[in-house]
């Protein structure tokens, strides 16, 4: 059989902001949709991938990477070479995330190609744990600071508006270490997962750790995650619950001994509810180095 890892994450309590959606006038607004009948912010999987690449070229050279000089991608080799035989050398981030790149028909009527490989570290859309309130912030460049949007009256101030949101995000992720053309590198994704920093809108107007607050590993034979979004508030994003999650364990639907819990607070009323269960509780750093433990046994 084959070996599945899933995990279900979730941040600290930041505020979100210039995370882009459409530009509405002067107000940078954020992403949204609509989740359990409210609207909730929203994070997209591609962001977290882009800000895990980085993560994951300091651990080995990626194919794909950032210039910050550019403002634009670099590519070592934008024709996936390497996948041509399966013995050639391969970059991490294509090993995890996948590609594609399309060819058009080079003549009326032929068809066109694609050589694709799926990724093998699926991510889902983070969202905001708590519904969206509709704050916005009212700022002001200072005269001068942003010359292009005072279209040459830079004597004034600039105004503008920001939505800001006061939350928690949650996502989750999905892996069949099998599937990769190097299986070590799942144990890079894991850590990398657990270490996130600058995600989405991100840079020098605003900061949101990205890193878990509470991340509960799966490591099973199971194809189904079964803890995709378990999390919950019972206080407007104070507190974490795991109700759903929780009820699993007690039916027999997900088995402790497959879950490895990391939180902030080894000792809160979360935890306590997963050591009930005999389920391992643990700091987050600690609980990544015991999953990534556990994964190198089964694999090896």
């Amino acid at each position: 059989m084959s070996i599945h890892v899933f995990a279900n994450i979730i941040t600290t309590h930041g505020t979100a902001a210039n995370n882009r959606a459409e530009t509405e006038g002067n107000i940078t607004t954020l992403q949204k949709l609509i989740w359990h009948g409210q609207p909730h912010s929203t994070v997209s999987a591609e962001a977290i991938r882009f800000a895990l690449r980085r993560l994951l070229a300091d651990s080995e050279a990626t194919n794909r990477s950032w210039d910050e000089g550019q403002r634009a991608n670099v590519w070592r080799d934008h024709k996936f070479q390497g996948w041509a035989n399966e013995t050639a050398a391969t970059f991490i981030d294509d090993d995890l995330l996948g590609f594609m790149t399309a060819d058009a028909a080079t003549e009326e009527g032929e068809a066109g190609s694609a050589n694709v490989r799926r990724a093998v570290l699926e991510i889902t859309r983070a969202v905001s744990i708590t519904p969206w309130a509709g704050d916005v912030t009212f700022n002001a460049a200072s005269p001068g600071a942003t010359p292009s949007a005072a279209k040459g009256k830079a004597l004034n101030p600039v105004p503008y508006g920001t939505e800001v949101h006061a939350t928690r995000y949650q996502y989750g992720i999905a892996m069949t270490p099998e599937r990769l053309r190097q299986k070590e590198r799942a144990i890079v994704a894991l850590q990398g997962i657990s270490s996130l920093r600058t995600v989405a809108g991100n840079h020098g107007r605003f900061l949101f750790d990205f890193s878990p607050e509470v991340i509960v590993f799966r490591i099973t034979d199971d194809p189904a995650p079964r803890l995709l979004y378990c999390f919950d508030t019972p206080d407007d994003g104070k507190t974490v619950s795991a109700l759903a999650l929780l009820k699993r364990i007690q039916n027999g639907d997900v088995a402790p001994e497959e879950l490895i819990v990391g939180t902030g607070d080894v000792d809160d009323s979360l935890s306590r509810e997963f050591k009930k269960l005999k389920v391992a509780v643990l700091g987050v750093k600690a609980a990544t180095e015991a999953a990534c433990t556990a994964l190198k046994n089964k694999l090896a």
